[in-house]
C-alpha cells in the first residue's frame, strides 16, 4: 500500500511545468520521419549527393543535417573551423588520411582544423549520415588551395533556393532555423 507522499509523489510527477519558457525562448525543433519523410526536402548538392537540413542554427553557428550519397568516389576534401559529429545510419565512408572506415552505428567526432579526403567506397551503393557541422567547411585542392566554403548561412541559401524551385514559399525554411 502506497503511502501519503508516495501518492502526492505520484500525481506530480504528473503534472507539467507550471511556470512560463523564458521569454524569447524559440519552440521545440521536432522533425518528423526525417530519414523517410518527404523526398522533395532532399537538397542536390552536386551529382549523387543530397543533403536534408534537420537544424539551422545561425546563432551558434552550426548545421545538422542528413546527407544522401548515391555513388562512389571522392564526395569533397575540407577543413574545419569547427568540430563535426557524425553518425552513420546507412552504407559507409572514410578519409583518405586515416585508417579506419566509418560504418553503419559508427558515430565519429572531428576535431576542429582537421583537413580529409571524404571517400565513399566502390562497393557502397547508398550512405547516409547524420552530420552536425559547426564553424565553415573549407573545400581545398589536395595542396590545401581554397576552392570554396560552406557554412550554416551557405546552406540556408542552397535549401532556400531549392524549396523556392519546388514552388514552396521563401519562408518554407525557416522552420528549420533556430
Amino acid at each position: 500500500m502506497k503511502s501519503d507522499h508516495e501518492t502526492i509523489q505520484t500525481i506530480e510527477d504528473r503534472i507539467p511545468y507550471q511556470k512560463p519558457q523564458p521569454w524569447g525562448m524559440k519552440p521545440d525543433l521536432v522533425v518528423k520521419d526525417a530519414l523517410n519523410g518527404d523526398p522533395n526536402l532532399w537538397t542536390p548538392l552536386s551529382e549523387g549527393i543530397t543533403s536534408r537540413p534537420i537544424m539551422l542554427n545561425v546563432s551558434a553557428g552550426y548545421y545538422v543535417h542528413l546527407m544522401r550519397v548515391t555513388r562512389a568516389g571522392l564526395l569533397q576534401r575540407h577543413r574545419h573551423s569547427g568540430q563535426v559529429h557524425a553518425y552513420v545510419i546507412k552504407g559507409e565512408w572514410h578519409y583518405l588520411e586515416h585508417d579506419w572506415r566509418a560504418q553503419e552505428g559508427d558515430f565519429i567526432f572531428e576535431p576542429p582544423g582537421e583537413t580529409h579526403t571524404l571517400i565513399v567506397p566502390d562497393h557502397c551503393q547508398e550512405m547516409i549520415t547524420l552530420f552536425t557541422v559547426y564553424g565553415s567547411l573549407m573545400y581545398v585542392d589536395p595542396y590545401g588551395i581554397a576552392t570554396g566554403y560552406d557554412d550554416v548561412f551557405t546552406r540556408i541559401e542552397k535549401y532556400r533556393t531549392h524549396f523556392q524551385k519546388l514552388g514552396l514559399a521563401e519562408s518554407f525554411i525557416e522552420q528549420f532555423i533556430r
